[in-house]
């Protein structure tokens, strides 16, 4: 389902209502390639993370290689330092990690 057609509805029910909406929308669309690693893991720390845990992540998120393809092209393997592979088991959960703190900013600001 698309997520402007459903605000859209939010909005416009509460409309009815005499309610008034606000709405937060960030694009995200290149948001899982560009997670920093070592963010990422001050995040955690500052979270109160156990150490194993955070030795965990550190592993997990090391020793990343990436390979292009293209047509009949195939580039060598490199390493790389940022992002996470669409469809990684631990994706959802990094990213609401990784997100966590500016969550905690605005529910302090509002």
């Amino acid at each position: 389902m698309d997520v402007g057609i459903v605000l859209t509805h939010i909005i416009c029910t509460d409309w009815v209502k005499s309610l008034l909406t606000s709405t937060l929308a960030f694009d995200i669309t290149q948001f899982f390639l560009f997670l920093n690693y070592q963010l990422l893991s001050l995040i955690l720390a500052k979270a109160g993370f156990d150490f194993r845990i955070l030795s965990f992540f550190g592993d997990y998120l090391v020793g990343k290689k990436t390979t292009y393809y293209w047509n009949n092209f195939f580039s060598l393997s490199f390493n790389i330092s940022i992002g996470i592979e669409q469809g990684a088991a631990l994706l959802p959960i990094l990213s609401a990690l990784y997100l966590s703190p500016i969550l905690y900013i605005f529910e302090k600001r509002l």
